[in-house]
C-alpha cells in the first residue's frame, strides 16, 4: 500500500495530514513519557504513542481515514525503517567489551532459545499463524515493541498481528518491572554467590524493553542497573543479525512459485543499522549531535508505532483470541526460569 500512495501521488504535501496527525500523537507520547509518574513505570513513548494511536484509531480516524491515510502508511511503513538505521546511533561496538564474554553467551543462548520456544509452542501448542508467532517471539527475544516493529517490514505481516505482538510484550514487560526488584533478595539468599552485576546482566539479557530495564535495575542498585542497561544494549544490537535470519527464512521456506517476482526479502535497513552503530563506536560525532540525533530518532519511532495504532482496529483484536496472550505468558516465565537458568551456567563455567 506505501508504494501505491508513492505511484498515485507525486506532491509531497498530500502527505502531509497523516504525518502531522502521527507526529501529534507522537508529541503527546514523548510528553506523558516524560512524567515522573509514567517515566517511573517504565513506559516508554513507543508504548504510549501505540495505545495513544489506538485509542485515536478507533474513535476519530475513521473520520479522517482519506485524507491522512497516505501519509499514515508512509510515517508506518518507511519511517519506520529510518528510525530503526538511526537507533544504531544509541549503540558502540565497545559496550561488547564493557559487559565481557559472558554477556555475549548469555545473550546468544537466551534470544536463540526464547525464538525457538516461540516458534515450538506457538506453533504446535497453541496453533497460532507463523507471522503472529514470529512477532512475539521477536519482542520477547530482543527488545520488545521495536523489535515487533523491525520485524514487520522484514515479515510484512498485518496490522492487527504486529499489534497483538506489541501489547504482548507491553503487558509482561511492564509486569516484569515490578517483579524483578522482588526477585532479588530471593535469588540472592539462593545463590549467595551472585553480584549485584551479575544480577544486572540477568535484568537486561530476559526483560522486555529498554525503558523497563532501566526501570526496574535502578530499584535495585547502581550497579544492577549499569550492567543491566549494557546487556541490554548488546541484546539490542543482535536485532540486525536477527532480521537477516528472518529475511533468510522467509525466502527458503516461501515456495518458489509463490514468492513476489523480482524482489528479495532482504532488510537493507538491518544492515545500515549495523553501519551506523560501527560508524558510531569512533565518536565521530559531537555528543550534542548525538543526543539531537536520538531525540529525532524517538520521534520518527513514535510516529510509527502511532501509524500502527492508527491502522489497528479493536474488533481485529478480539478476534486474534487468548491464544497469543498465553504464548507471550508462557515465554515471559521461561525468560524469568529458563533465562535464569541459562544465566547460572555460564556464569559457572565462564567464571
Amino acid at each position: 500500500m506505501a508504494e501505491l500512495a508513492f505511484t498515485r501521488y507525486h506532491h509531497p504535501g498530500h502527505f502531509l495530514p497523516g504525518l502531522l496527525l502521527t507526529a501529534l500523537i507522537a508529541g503527546s507520547a514523548i510528553w506523558l513519557g516524560n512524567l515522573p509518574v509514567i517515566e517511573g513505570l517504565g513506559l516508554g513513548a513507543l508504548t504510549l504513542a501505540i495505545v495513544l494511536g489506538i485509542v485515536a484509531g478507533n474513535t476519530l480516524y475513521p473520520r479522517l481515514n482519506r485524507t491522512c491515510n497516505d501519509g499514515v502508511i508512509l510515517a508506518k511503513q518507511h519511517l519506520l525503517r529510518l528510525g530503526i538505521i538511526l537507533y544504531g546511533f544509541r549503540l558502540t561496538f565497545q559496550q561488547i567489551a564493557e559487559v565481557g564474554v559472558n554477556g555475549i553467551v548469555i545473550d546468544i543462548f537466551i534470544l536463540s532459545s526464547t525464538f525457538f520456544v516461540a516458534c515450538w509452542l506457538g506453533r504446535t501448542v497453541f496453533g497460532l499463524d507463523r507471522d503472529t508467532v514470529w512477532l512475539i517471539g521477536a519482542g520477547s527475544s530482543i527488545c520488545g515493541a521495536a523489535a515487533v516493529l523491525a520485524s514487520e517490514p522484514v515479515i510484512k505481516a498485518a496490522p492487527e498481528k504486529v499489534a497483538v505482538a506489541i501489547a504482548t510484550v507491553v503487558i509482561f514487560g511492564t509486569l516484569a518491572i515490578f517483579i524483578y526488584p522482588l526477585l532479588y533478595p530471593l535469588i540472592v539468599t539462593i545463590f549467595p554467590w551472585i553480584t549485584a552485576t551479575q544480577y544486572g546482566i540477568y535484568t537486561g539479557s530476559t526483560m522486555h524493553e529498554v525503558a523497563q530495564v532501566v526501570a526496574a535495575g535502578h530499584a535495585i542498585s547502581p550497579e544492577t542497573e549499569n550492567a543491566a542497561v549494557i546487556t541490554k544494549m548488546l541484546r539490542v544490537m543482535m536485532l540486525a543479525p536477527f532480521l537477516l535470519f528472518l529475511g533468510a527464512r522467509i525466502k527458503h521456506s516461501t515456495p518458489a512459485d509463490s514468492r513476489p517476482r523480482g524482489r528479495m526479502v532482504f532488510p537493507w535497513f538491518a544492515l545500515i543499522f549495523i553501519l551506523v552503530a560501527l560508524l558510531n563506536s569512533f565518536h565521530l560525532l559531537p555528543h550534542h549531535a548525538v543526543e539531537a540525533i536520538n531525540q529525532f530518532d524517538t520521534l520518527l519511532l513514535a510516529m510509527a508505532m502511532a501509524a500502527l495504532g492508527l491502522t489497528t482496529h479493536l474488533s481485529a483484536l478480539k478476534r486474534a483470541g487468548l491464544r497469543p496472550l498465553l504464548l507471550g505468558l508462557v515465554l515471559f516465565i521461561w525468560l524469568i526460569i529458563g533465562g535464569g537458568s541459562i544465566n547460572l551456567l555460564v556464569h559457572h563455567f565462564l567464571p
